[in-house]
């Protein structure tokens, strides 16, 4: 308990050097009551002329202040949420107010510092961000070179075309056309990419994983009658086994029509 207090302690110490703190008045004579935005777990004062009470076997959302003529001190509250307030504290004959009604943008920080995981935050951010622009780089300059239908289904006017695949770095780029020729709009629920491994036929041996989609390039949420759209999907990198093919399975959204096939 005494190491928790210490903390806590320099924990106020280095937060009232940031920002000015607001002042307590109390004395001997009435009780000043402070509620908190959260019940108080824990309450100390700097000096023994300054007493702060609280319920400590049932957490209360108030605690109540009293003082005897002497030095300033201090007072530093924690809620069971980890907030932290500190004020400091001063005898007064006269006091301005009793009751202190703490807002939650009085907290001056919480007890588990959260400045640590910032800057990793911030740089993963950019990490993301640059490796967003190298899928969309990338992604741009498959779409404009040469390509070869590698496998394409057709089904009630609707067709579905693997052009390439491309390994590069750590990913997987597929180039993918659709095309609508259905006269029916087709708005898509989902394009989902599989490795199958097996006979569908042979329950026990076969196996349907379907593949994480970390980036979409021109990916459409509509197709619509006589157009036709080539997007890139990239997923991390897989190599297939010898047993293995792709499966490639698109969904109308609020439809019943779809279309399917292996490579």
């Amino acid at each position: 308990m005494k190491k928790y207090l210490i903390i806590l302690v320099l924990m106020s110490t280095t937060l009232n050097a940031q920002q000015k703190l607001d002042t307590i008045y109390a004395n001997e004579h009435k009780n000043v009551a402070l509620f908190f935005p959260k019940p108080i777990r824990q309450g100390i004062t700097g000096a023994s002329n300054f007493v702060f009470t609280y319920n400590r076997e049932k957490e209360q959302y108030f605690g109540l202040l009293q003082a005897q003529p002497g030095i300033e001190s201090n007072l530093l509250a924690v809620t069971n949420d980890g907030e932290v307030y500190s004020y400091i504290l001063k005898y007064s004959k006269e006091l301005p107010k009793l009751n202190y009604f703490v807002s939650g943008t009085e907290s001056v920080g919480n007890e588990i510092p959260t400045l640590i995981n910032e800057k990793p935050n911030i740089e993963l951010s950019l990490v993301d961000k640059k490796k967003n622009k190298f899928f969309e780089n990338f992604s741009r300059f498959l779409l404009k070179s040469k390509y070869e239908n590698l496998k394409t289904k057709r089904n009630k006017g609707l067709k579905l075309g693997l052009q390439k695949v491309v390994y590069q770095s750590s990913e997987v780029y597929l180039v993918v056309e659709f095309t609508n020729n259905s006269r029916i709009d087709f708005e898509i629920d989902y394009l989902n990419v599989y490795r199958v491994n097996g006979n569908k036929k042979r329950k026990a041996s076969y196996q349907k994983l379907q593949q994480e989609t970390v980036y979409k390039h021109l990916f459409p949420g509509m197709v619509k009658n006589k157009q036709s759209k080539r997007f890139v999907l990239v997923l991390p990198k897989f190599v297939l086994g010898n047993s293995e093919k792709l499966e490639l399975e698109m969904q109308e959204f609020k439809g019943s029509r779809k279309i399917v096939f292996k490579y």
